[in-house]
Order: C-alpha cells, then sequence, then structure tokens
C-alpha cells in the first residue's frame, strides 16, 4: 500500500475514533473548562487558589450525584428514562439514616440490605416498563411518588445517625478519598460495557427489534438495566447518608433532575445507544463545578437558578452543536 494511502487510513481512524467518543471528549473539556473557571474565580475571590479542604468537599458532595448519572446512564442508553432516582435516593438514605450501627456487621448488613432495596426499586420500574409496555417517563414519575411516600413514612422528620466510621471509609472528611470509588466505578462500567447485558444494553437503545433478531432478550436486558440503576442510585442513598452524617427522607428530590443533566453534559445521547457512565460522572462532576462558581462569584442566591439553567442550557446546545459537525467531518 502505498504511503499516502496508509496515512490516509490512519488519519481515518482517528478521525472515527473522535467521532465515537465526541461525547466524552467534550465532556473531558468541559470540565477542565469549569475547575479553571472556579480557580479563576477562587482566587479572585479568596486570594490563593483551592487547596485540599475545597478539593475534599467537592469530591464528597459529588459522589452522590456520580452515582445517579450512572443509575441514569443505564437507563437512556435503552431508550428510557428514570424519574424515580430521587425517590430511590430518599428510601435508601431513609433506611440508611435509621439502620447503619457502629458494628462492622451492621453496618455491612444494613448496606448490603439498601442495595438490594434500591434493586428492587429498579425492578419494579423494569418490570412494568417490559412487560406493562408502559412509557418509562410514566412508569418512573408514578414509582417516584410512591418511593418518596414510603421514605417520609420511614423517617417522617430529618435525623437517624451515621457512624463516625461509615463515614470515614465512603466521604472521609480528611482527604479526597472517595476520588477512589470514582476510580472503581469507572472500572466496573469499562468491565460492564464488554459483557453481554452491556452490549445488549446499547444494542437496544439503537434498535430494539435489530437487537432480538440477534438473540438478545429485550426484556431482559431491561430489566436488568433498571435494577443496576435502582441499584447504583442505592449506592448514592449511602454515599449521602455518609457525608451528611444523618437522613432526610426529602433530600434526593434534586437529583432527579441533575442526573438527567450530568447525562446530557456527559455526552449520552436521550435517544439511546450512545454515551458512556464515564462521560455521565464527568457531567456530575462539571454540574457541581457551576454551582460552585456561582457561589465564589456572588450571584446573589436568589437568582443562582436562573443562571446555573441558563449555563447549563448553554453548554448542552454548544455540546450538541459540536458534536454534530465533528460526526459530519
Amino acid at each position: 500500500m502505498p504511503p499516502d494511502a496508509v496515512a490516509s487510513s490512519r488519519r481515518s481512524r482517528v478521525a472515527h475514533a473522535l467521532a465515537q467518543n465526541v461525547g466524552l471528549e467534550l465532556a473531558i473539556a468541559m470540565l477542565v473548562l469549569s475547575v479553571a473557571i472556579y480557580c479563576a474565580i477562587y482566587y479572585a475571590a479568596q486570594g490563593l487558589l483551592p487547596g485540599g479542604f475545597e478539593l475534599t468537599t467537592t469530591v464528597n458532595n459529588t459522589m452522590p450525584l456520580v452515582l445517579a448519572a450512572v443509575a441514569q446512564t443505564l437507563v437512556v442508553l435503552t431508550r428510557g428514562i428514570d424519574l424515580s432516582v430521587g425517590g430511590v435516593i430518599d428510601l435508601t438514605n431513609a433506611i440508611a439514616a435509621i439502620g447503619l450501627g457502629d458494628s462492622l456487621a451492621q453496618m455491612v448488613a444494613v448496606s448490603v440490605a439498601v442495595l438490594m432495596v434500591g434493586a428492587a426499586c429498579g425492578l419494579l420500574n423494569g418490570v412494568l416498563v417490559a412487560y406493562g409496555r408502559l412509557q418509562p417517563i410514566l412508569v418512573t414519575l408514578a414509582t417516584l411518588s410512591i418511593f418518596q411516600g414510603v421514605a417520609i413514612r420511614v423517617l417522617p422528620q430529618p435525623g437517624g445517625q451515621v457512624a463516625e466510621g461509615y463515614t470515614a471509609a465512603l466521604a472521609n472528611p480528611s482527604g479526597p478519598v472517595s476520588l477512589l470509588y470514582a476510580v472503581l466505578l469507572a472500572l466496573i462500567w469499562w468491565g460492564l460495557r464488554r459483557t453481554r447485558l452491556g452490549i445488549g444494553i446499547y444494542a437496544i437503545g439503537n434498535d430494539e427489534s435489530a437487537a432480538e433478531a440477534h438473540g438478545i432478550d429485550a426484556r431482559r436486558t431491561k430489566i436488568l438495566a433498571y435494577m443496576l440503576g435502582g441499584t447504583f442510585s442505592a449506592a448514592a442513598g449511602l454515599f449521602l447518608a455518609a457525608n451528611a452524617t444523618a437522613g432526610d427522607a426529602t433530600t434526593g428530590n434534586g437529583y432527579t433532575l441533575t442526573s438527567i443533566v450530568a447525562v446530557v453534559l456527559g455526552g449520552v445521547s436521550l435517544f439511546g445507544g450512545r454515551g458512556s457512565a464515564v462521560g455521565a460522572m464527568l457531567g456530575a462532576f462539571i454540574t457541581t463545578m457551576i454551582v460552585n462558581i456561582l457561589f465564589f462569584a456572588q450571584i446573589d442566591p436568589l437568582y443562582q437558578a436562573f443562571y446555573e439553567g441558563l449555563f447549563l442550557v448553554g453548554a448542552v446546545l454548544l455540546a450538541g452543536g459540536i458534536g454534530r459537525l465533528v460526526r459530519r467531518s
């Protein structure tokens, strides 16, 4: 093969790889940019750069959203959407706050039970969507109310107590230990992506009929995707309880919309079959950085939600526009 043809082939492969991962690449670029803006505004306000305390606080505060974003990604990839994420976090956070004790055995037992509760919530969603043939947005909107109601029943008022040892293990205030969990989560996704289940999730998101024609059980895959999503939402509830050292049956309400925002910022297509949970994890950190930027920019709290929404809409439109241009080229 002539040298020119070899070079052209290599450029074509590189261009194809860039186009396939454009969402993840844009998420990385947006995260770097948001961190740079945050550091600049922090320096202007405080006269020094953010240090270890700020990093630890940011990571600990973001981990529940990271897990919620992964949960949302699993469902979105199947061309669904999970509006019950916040309800599952409410319920599992409440159970964790009243159930976690001081002994290691009790901590482990309650943590496993909480994850199983999350999986059961996801199973309910998955069965209703897969076998009831109901729209995911309607099913999960209904179960959101159910889970929130049960959560209030479990913990009518904010309270409970999480042992210091549990907090140190999940959301250690002395250092950004939670980053290790983020890395572990990325490795878990890397492994899951290469399993039959992971392949099936992408396949039914791209074309469910074609996936079934190739031997993929679409119903089973959807149910497992929702179950895994519920499990990750429950893990978010555990991290939230560990970080706050107590529980609140309404504290997860905001995670439904922010998990969708993180998914979109991370380059995951809401039409299914395209994107990565790693991108959604980066999207979660971008979302947190936006909040930090607005805070240190001394934006009036009454208008923070407005500017946050404006910034996010602009970022999503910009990411979508750049993604289309890259794919066309």
